[in-house]
């Protein structure tokens, strides 16, 4: 059966980043580092493909990610070359963002969430090499990423590419999902776990108070901080997940919403922000500020009415994407628990102006934001073997098999950019 508590997280983590946009409260990214997260649970989807599959893993990744994301393209980009975007070769890299694909003024911030999806791509490309040297060297591999970032914001590479400095970021998160996914998280006892989790989490919070950035203590602009604290809670709550969790589906709601979220992770993150740039000035001019408590209200649940409209229209993509049956709306099949893990997917991901076109999620106004994994083998635990559309499954040691499905993008949008209305955009 899937581990519906990270399926659970998941679900938070992408309602988070959803209402951290439209509200902007630098809190949320303290209490739940939410982009750290769904890299985390990508992480440990994608050694779960790779374990199965070998490097044709990269390719179903490719696959399951892209075409929401063409979706999205085929509707903006037309829209933005009427708007004086130029037509050049670059605007191909909306096919591929392998770099950050141009956007005119208004684009660079409805479009900004592109950031998570050019990570994604890097750390997809990179996580066969990543995975062969995690398995011979574990500790200096997850270390690296780490190391990275500090010789970057330390000033040794002060002109350091965009997605170098991600990787420092962010691929510390993945390759914790690769240690999840392996047990290894899981085998370090309280003894060590706890310590190592409070001791991170300390010193990121110091740096964090000591370092506030821009908009006071939001994660986004403090880096090492960022990093630290999200290592910490990424041991707590992933390196100690339950194996199981049905309790999540005892309420029909409840599971029926965290499987929707699952199964159209990529959808919500990609869609979410144009509707919070859209509704901005919309709710302003009939009286309800985004600056007074009711404004933000209405522009949550606007944002999230419009988020299940589009996700009815185009939710459907991810599921042929992933070769399933595609559903107007995702968990109808099975009143039981084993029906809902037979329905449920492996999400993909899963999980960034003027006249002049910008890279969406570049430069200054960058924006920084969520596979599907497995672990190594073990010489006492025998590979799990699963059709190419079924979830990916984390085994430990000591636990039984659980399924995960994979993480979609991690919903941030552009750092520091400001909407005509005052309201600033970031990552997540």
């Amino acid at each position: 059966m899937r581990n519906r508590y990270l399926d659970l997280l998941r679900s938070l983590a992408i309602v988070r980043v959803v209402v951290y946009h439209v509200t902007g409260w630098a809190a949320l990214t303290l209490i739940f580092p939410a982009m750290s997260v769904m890299f985390a649970l990508a992480g440990s989807l994608m050694a779960a493909s790779l374990d199965r599959t070998g490097p044709a893993a990269v390719l179903r990744r490719l696959r399951r990610l892209l075409p929401s994301l063409w979706v999205l393209a085929a509707v903006f980009v037309p829209a933005m070359l009427l708007t004086g975007l130029p037509l050049t070769p670059k605007v191909l890299l909306w096919l591929l963002p392998l770099s950050d694909p141009p956007a005119n003024g208004w684009g660079a911030v409805a479009l900004s969430v592109i950031w998570y999806l050019r990570d994604y791509l890097w750390f997809v490309l990179a996580s066969p090499l990543a995975r062969w040297l995690f398995r011979r060297a574990p500790l200096p591999t997850l270390l690296a990423p780490y190391a990275l970032l500090a010789v970057i914001e330390f000033g040794v590479l002060p002109a350091a590419p965009t997605v170098l400095r991600e990787f420092g970021l962010y691929f510390g998160a993945w390759l914790l999902g690769f240690a999840h996914h392996d047990g290894l998280l899981r085998r370090l006892g309280d003894r060590v776990l706890v310590p190592v989790a409070l001791a991170l989490g300390a010193a990121g919070l110091t740096w964090i108070f000591t370092h506030p950035g821009p908009r006071g203590y939001d994660l986004n602009d403090i880096h090492i901080g960022n990093a630290l604290w999200s290592a910490a809670f990424i041991l707590v709550t992933i390196g100690r997940a339950p194996a199981r969790a049905e309790w999540v589906d005892r309420n029909a709601v409840v599971g029926r919403v965290v499987t929707v979220l699952n199964r159209r992770a990529l959808t919500v993150y990609l869609w979410h922000m144009p509707f919070v740039v859209a509704l901005t000035p919309l709710v302003d001019v009939v009286g309800w500020s985004h600056r007074d408590p009711v404004g933000l209200a209405v522009r949550v649940v606007l944002v999230f009415a419009l988020l299940g409209v589009v996700t009815v229209l185009f939710g459907w993509i991810e599921d042929v994407a992933a070769r399933r049956a595609p559903e107007l709306l995702p968990g109808g099949f099975g009143a039981t628990p084993a029906g809902r893990a037979t329905a449920a997917p492996a999400s993909p991901a899963p999980a960034g102006a003027g006249a002049e076109p910008v890279a969406v999620g570049v430069g200054s106004t960058a924006a920084h934001l969520d596979g599907a994994p497995a672990g190594p083998r073990s010489p006492t635990t025998p590979a799990a073997r699963r059709s190419s559309t079924a979830p990916a499954v984390t085994r430990s040691p000591t636990t039984p098999v659980s399924r995960s499905g994979p993480p979609r993008g991690r919903v941030p949008a552009q750092r520091g950019v400001r909407e005509a209305t005052g309201t600033e955009i970031s990552a997540g």
